[in-house]
């Protein structure tokens, strides 16, 4: 969610990227250790919430406007393949992560991750360079924020908030739903790691594919729509791993896609760099603000009666028409720019004369 205001920052002290690179990192670090010592809320807040999600981005966003120095006319692909990166750890990770929990508890778990981290990502830190030499980067650069009067904007944004406040929820309730259907907790962890497989694919094509001639509007909602379709169906009806199985594979290709096609959205709007890098930080923005109000909304939709043969196994009934309605009106959202305003309008005013 910081990332409008660290975008901006990037793009004016572009010379000083490796410097945020190099202290990010070690904030992510030192809010997993610090984490693993948290006894009550507020301080695992204040770690894992705050300090990693603050070092988090100030280490993110300065490598991503590397990368938009050397991709353009396939940013697409670029940001397809960033993006999937996140997908290939989160195939094995559900597996170690729980048997880290079950074996040592949550502080030791914490302090794997943290050192694995170190050790996987720090040695590639200095590779990291942009194509302009840091003596050339500009530090006056101003982003453009004329792109916030363009309504096409704005029916972006609207069709990602509405997908976000959706689209975390099978991640969220996907493990409890399997237990609750008489499975295992063995087969959650297999169903996360076949979605986080999904996700790489599906991030991986339709990123590949907004950089064809395809148009992206068709690309978007066709990403929604089908993920809104798999949550009514293959998850809603779903009582057996077999049905999950193709619900994680469908729903990780279509939905994660979506975020793929955020570079593409960004140049669409405007074709200045700033704008359109900023545009980038405010779809991370609005997605954002799902992921922190999915589990309070998540909460309140659970009921406590559990009736495996029933839709949604009755406890998760309002969560899957909930999350399907989600991506299904961020599909129609995006229909609205295939929408002639101005038949519209003269439908409008035959009405109010006829009458």
């Amino acid at each position: 969610m910081a990332a409008p205001l660290v975008i901006p920052l990037t793009k004016r002290f572009a010379k000083y990227r490796r410097q945020m690179i190099w202290f990010g990192w070690p904030l992510c670090l030192l809010g997993l250790v610090a984490g693993s010592f948290a006894r009550t809320l507020g301080t695992l807040i204040l770690t894992q919430g705050i300090m990693y999600g603050v070092g988090f981005t100030i280490f993110y966003y300065p490598i991503l406007s590397m990368v938009n120095e050397f991709w353009i006319a396939r940013r697409g692909m670029a940001y397809g393949f960033l993006c999937s990166a996140s997908g290939v750890s989160g195939a094995a990770m559900p597996f170690c992560i729980n048997f880290l929990l079950h074996r040592y508890g949550y502080p030791i778990t914490l302090r794997v991750i943290a050192v694995g981290l170190f050790v996987l990502t720090g040695p590639l830190i200095p590779l990291l360079k942009g194509r302009i030499p840091e003596s050339e980067s500009s530090s006056s650069a101003r982003t453009d924020w004329t792109f916030l009067k363009t309504p096409l904007f704005w029916t972006y944004s609207a069709s990602n908030l509405a997908m976000g406040l959706g689209y975390f929820f099978p991640s969220l309730y996907l493990p409890t739903y399997a237990t609750s259907n008489g499975l295992s907790s063995t087969h959650g962890v297999l169903l996360l790691a076949a979605m986080s497989i999904s996700q790489v694919v599906g991030q991986l094509s339709f990123g590949y594919l907004s950089d064809r001639n395809l148009p992206l509007n068709i690309l978007t909602m066709s990403s929604t729509l089908i993920a809104s379709g798999a949550v009514y169906t293959c998850w809603g009806l779903a009582h057996t791993f077999e049905v999950l199985v193709v619900f994680s594979l469908v729903y990780g290709f279509f939905g994660a896609g979506y975020t793929a096609t955020w570079a593409r959205m960004g140049t669409s709007i405007s074709s200045e760099p700033t704008a359109a890098f900023a545009v980038f930080g405010l779809l991370n923005l609005g997605k954002g603000v799902g992921n922190v109000f999915a589990g309070p909304i998540g909460g309140t939709l659970l009921t406590r009666s559990v009736d495996a043969g029933s839709y949604g196994t009755m406890k998760f009934e309002a969560v899957v028409l909930f999350a399907g309605s989600c991506m299904f009106l961020s599909a129609a959202t995006i229909s609205l720019c295939y929408l002639d305003l101005s038949k519209l309008r003269g439908a409008l005013h035959w009405l109010h004369h006829g009458s």
